[in-house]
């Protein structure tokens, strides 16, 4: 368990919600924080479905924006830990999936409704409509999101476990995980939380488009890089946000010291969960090949990789330092 120590001494323990009504306040009065800027959070409690056929209630949905090409649709459940993982949480995640497939038109309806009565998200759809070429209007959009692509989920939790991870690991539905928990000390409260994809928004330099990030770069020790990455054409145990799933083609490997360096990368075949996690195995399409290096030397502090990061192919092959990709 957690503990703050502030610069002043005060030792903040985690704070215990009374319900989840309560901790569902506090996700949803910092959801711009969370969530992040470029997107949009409805607070919209409607069920879904058929009564006998797989019914649901979500707790909200998150459009996400960051990609202009390909937005995501997310179904959003937040949830204290004390809930039965299997039961409940597991349950209602399933139910998502077969609800969003009973009830298109219901969904578009609900958010639809949802946008033309508030001025502030009817103007940040049109700002992204403005913004992208693919769009040329919100029913085409919300269309794509819900008619064409498949369920995504949001799982907003005080502490995520082994349960849950392995009960997600059994549903198809792409879910990302965010962490987010509360500490009190003198009856000040601090929010502690994982930003939603800030895996993602850390290969945003000015000068890269999100829409083009194809490239996953993993960390790898040698003896893994050579019996995984090279021997067995594949690499396993990543964690990767929902919406990258889809827009990974290349893999690139990052050898620790005394390499500090990228030095191979591979085209992607195919993804999938990984044993019972909610981490994903890559399979390669052919051997990996060796790049031009890709050190960690450079003029400013930019740090190695310790968990996957992404970048574009063409990046990839231009760059010469790692500050080249992530300054």
């Amino acid at each position: 368990m957690y503990k703050i120590l502030d610069e002043q001494g005060i030792l903040y323990s985690e704070y215990q919600y009374a319900n989840e009504a309560e901790y569902e306040k506090m996700v949803i009065s910092n959801a711009e924080v969370i969530f992040g800027t470029q997107g949009i959070y409805f607070d919209i409690k409607k069920k879904i479905g058929k009564s006998k056929e797989g019914a649901a209630i979500p707790d909200g949905y998150y459009l996400d924006l960051k990609f202009h090409d390909e937005p995501v649709l997310y179904f959003v459940e937040i949830e204290l830990s004390d809930n039965d993982v299997y039961g409940h949480i597991g349950e209602q995640v399933l139910r998502f999936a077969i609800s969003s497939e009973m009830s298109t038109h219901r969904i578009k309806t609900i958010l639809i409704d949802d946008i033309n009565k508030d001025p502030i998200k009817n103007k940040k759809i049109n700002d992204f409509l403005d913004a992208s070429s693919k769009y040329n209007n919100v029913n085409e959009l919300l269309d794509r999101l819900i008619f064409d692509n498949e369920v995504a989920v949001i799982i907003v939790i005080n502490e995520t476990s082994e349960q849950l991870t392995r009960v997600l690991s059994k549903i198809k539905i792409s879910a990302d995980i965010i962490e987010t928990q509360s500490f009190i000390a003198n009856d000040k409260v601090l929010h502690r939380f994982t930003p939603f994809q800030d895996d993602v928004l850390e290969a945003a330099l000015p000068s890269t488009d999100l829409d083009e990030l194809d490239t996953i770069v993993v960390p790898a020790q040698e003896e893994g890089f050579k019996e995984t990455f090279i021997g067995q054409k594949c690499w396993y145990s990543i964690r990767i946000s929902a919406s990258m799933i889809s827009k990974i083609k290349y893999i690139a490997a990052y050898q620790v010291a005394p390499i500090s360096a990228i030095t191979h990368v591979a085209e992607v075949e195919w993804i999938e969960k990984y044993k019972n996690t909610a981490k994903y195995i890559l399979y390669f399409k052919n051997d990996a090949k060796q790049i031009k290096k890709v050190s960690l030397l450079g003029q400013t502090k930019t740090k190695a990789p310790q968990s996957p990061r992404y970048t574009t192919y063409a990046k990839l092959l231009e760059a010469n330092t790692l500050e080249d990709l992530w300054a």
